[in-house]
């Protein structure tokens, strides 16, 4: 994934909360920021759990992605 790609990732990602926030767990930018986190910390375990050959400490735009999409269900 480009920088370019992220960034029409992040404007759908942003339209995606307004047109559909009852889909997201963490409406609150606190709440969505704490599960950023947790979810960050847990990726790799994602990855490996998915079988995907990705590590987690060779950050790339695919992976904030992740992160951001994680953020918005993760607990």
């Amino acid at each position: 994934m480009t920088r370019i790609e992220f960034i029409d990732f992040l404007k759908d990602f942003r339209k995606d909360l307004k047109d559909n926030k009852s889909n997201w767990r963490n409406k609150t930018l606190e709440d969505f920021f704490e599960a950023m986190e947790s979810y960050t910390e847990d990726i790799q375990g994602f990855y490996d759990n998915m079988e995907m050959d990705i590590d987690a400490d060779k950050p790339t735009w695919e992976n904030f992605k992740t992160i951001l999409k994680g953020a918005t269900i993760y607990e």
